[in-house]
C-alpha cells in the first residue's frame, strides 16, 4: 500500500487488510469471499465473486449483497485512515441502484472512499461496478466510530 505525505495516511497494509476480511465480519459475510484488489489512505476496492448464490431469481446480484459487500469495504477503507481495526458502527447506509450486475459476469468492483473523518463520525460513498465497470451501484454512508 502506497503512503503519502497526508497526516491522516493509512498505517494499515494489505496484510491487515485481508486479516480483517478473514476475521471481523460475521461468517455469512466471510462468505461472501471478497478479495482486496487495492488499497490507499481513505480508499479501498474490492472484487465481490457473482455466484448463484447471490443471484434472484431475474438473474442478476441481489442489493442484499451488494449493500453487505459496500458495507464491508466502507470499514475497511476507515481502517485504511485509523491504521486498524477499531470498534464502528453504521449510523446511515443509503444506496442507489442503477443498473443490474448480471448473474454471469463473475466479478464487480466495491470502490470504497472515506470522504470526510471526524473524531466520531466518518462520511463515506461506495461505488459498485459492474463486469463492464459502469456504476450499477451508488452509496453514501456514515459511520459511528464508538
Amino acid at each position: 500500500m502506497s503512503q503519502s505525505s497526508d497526516p491522516m495516511a493509512s498505517l494499515a497494509d494489505d496484510e491487515m487488510l485481508n486479516n480483517a476480511l478473514a476475521r471481523v465480519f460475521a461468517p455469512w459475510v466471510r462468505e461472501l469471499d471478497l478479495r482486496l484488489i487495492e488499497a490507499r489512505a481513505g480508499e479501498v476496492t474490492l472484487a465481490l465473486p457473482v455466484t448463484s448464490r447471490h443471484v434472484h431469481e431475474g438473474g442478476v446480484l441481489c442489493g442484499q449483497t451488494m449493500m453487505a459487500a459496500a458495507d464491508t469495504a466502507m470499514v475497511l477503507a476507515v481502517m485504511t485512515k485509523l491504521g486498524g481495526f477499531k470498534p464502528m458502527t453504521t449510523v446511515q447506509l443509503q444506496t442507489s441502484f442503477l443498473r443490474q450486475v448480471a448473474g454471469t459476469s463473475g466479478t464487480a468492483r466495491i470502490v470504497a472512499r472515506v470522504l470526510r473523518m471526524g473524531r466520531s463520525l466518518v462520511f463515506g460513498e461506495i461505488q459498485v461496478l459492474n463486469a463492464d465497470d459502469e456504476l450499477a451501484a451508488h452509496a453514501t454512508t456514515t459511520y459511528a466510530l464508538l
